[in-house]
């Protein structure tokens, strides 16, 4: 059986009354200019400011977990390591904001990766068998779908798009091959249509694009602040 590790426990954050402060300044100013610089800081706050977003998913508190992540053999020819690093990064995404509550417990992706090497045979495993291999009660199992970094048939210009369904299974219930969570993630970059080649380097638009499709995925799993401009 794969040896789990609890997830880390959160420190407090601590907020200052900085709102008290900028109204006690706003006091000596004259009656007409109090709403145009309140409007001001409406705006300022709605482009540089964030949401507070529930997680749609959060049943994998108090059990053990391990993250999956698969992709048909185009894409790994296309994108070699690219599911290594997106399972080493959503795993560690997901562990490290997860409270550290009794009984959360989840497969290092160091690991999860090696247990998976030698059993190559794992994505034709159905969910109850792969839990039981990884000793967990919670298996989360992201098929990527599509991942290309240019238009279709046009290899000069970026627009890349990153698009998979992430399915959660209870290993533990009567009917464990059947998912009881699911949603489809898709992101894509650049933000805006006609970037070439020669500027914006092929390195950075693929980073870019994982970057996202982590972010994304992971997000479903905990809450999170959002921000407000976000463009995927």
């Amino acid at each position: 059986m794969t040896r789990l590790v609890k997830t880390p426990r959160h420190g407090a954050t601590i907020r200052g009354p900085i709102a008290a402060l900028a109204c006690a300044a706003l006091l000596g100013l004259p009656g007409c200019v109090i709403p145009a610089m309140i409007g001001g800081m409406a705006e300022s706050y709605r482009r540089t400011g964030t949401t507070e977003v529930m997680s749609e998913y959060n049943d994998l508190q108090g059990h053990s977990f391990a993250v999956v992540v698969n992709a048909d053999r185009a894409i790994q020819a296309d994108e070699p390591g690219l599911l290594n690093r997106l399972t080493v990064r959503i795993t560690d995404r997901v562990a490290r904001n997860l409270v550290g509550t009794p009984g959360t417990a989840y497969v290092p992706s160091d690991r999860l990766l090696n247990v998976l090497y030698n059993n190559p045979q794992w994505p034709a495993l159905p969910p109850s068998e792969l839990g039981e291999m990884l000793g967990v009660e919670r298996l989360v199992w992201i098929d990527l779908v599509e991942y290309r970094l240019t238009e279709p048939g046009n290899e000069y210009i970026w627009d890349g798009v990153a698009a998979g369904s992430v399915a959660v299974y209870d290993i533990t219930s009567a009917i464990p091959d059947d998912p009881i969570f699911e949603r489809n993630v898709q992101v894509t970059f650049p933000d805006s249509r006609g970037f070439v080649r020669n500027e914006i380097p092929e390195g950075a638009v693929t980073s870019e694009l994982s970057n996202r499709f982590v972010t994304r995925a992971s997000w479903l799993f905990y809450d999170h602040e959002e921000p407000n401009t976000i463009t995927y």
